[in-house]
């Protein structure tokens, strides 16, 4: 939960970098809330089967559009790469497969145009 906070705290921050472990952790922990969420939705019975979409699983995917984007962009900066790269993810199936390559290869070593090593000790 505490790269899940960390991200949270860079709320709208798409400069800098972002370690594997921050970006993974931050997916993993958005993953299980919004199952939990979704769960809630179904048994408070505010899940509408039309939409697909509940109101505490809804609310909690607006709260956190921004934060995902931000984080998804900085570790795409930590391998180099520009955070428009991110609208890739638009096209079906080849995007997100891209996008998932990008996200679990290593960072650069040392400096890059998107700033110092996150890995580096400091």
């Amino acid at each position: 939960m505490n790269w899940f906070g960390a991200a949270l705290k860079k709320y709208a921050t798409f400069s800098g970098r972002a370690r594997r472990k921050e970006y993974w952790y931050f997916f993993l922990c958005y993953v299980l809330l919004s199952i939990l969420l979704a769960a809630f939705d179904v048994m408070l019975g505010v899940h509408d089967e039309k939409s697909g979409v509940g109101l505490l699983s809804g609310t909690f995917a607006l709260a956190t559009l921004l934060p995902a984007i931000a984080v998804g962009a900085r570790r795409l900066h930590d391998t180099g790469r520009t955070g428009w790269w991110l609208l890739i993810g638009l096209v079906p199936l080849i995007g997100g497969i891209i996008l998932f390559i990008f996200a679990v290869r290593d960072g650069d070593s040392g400096p890059n145009a998107y700033g110092p090593d996150p890995k580096a000790p400091a």
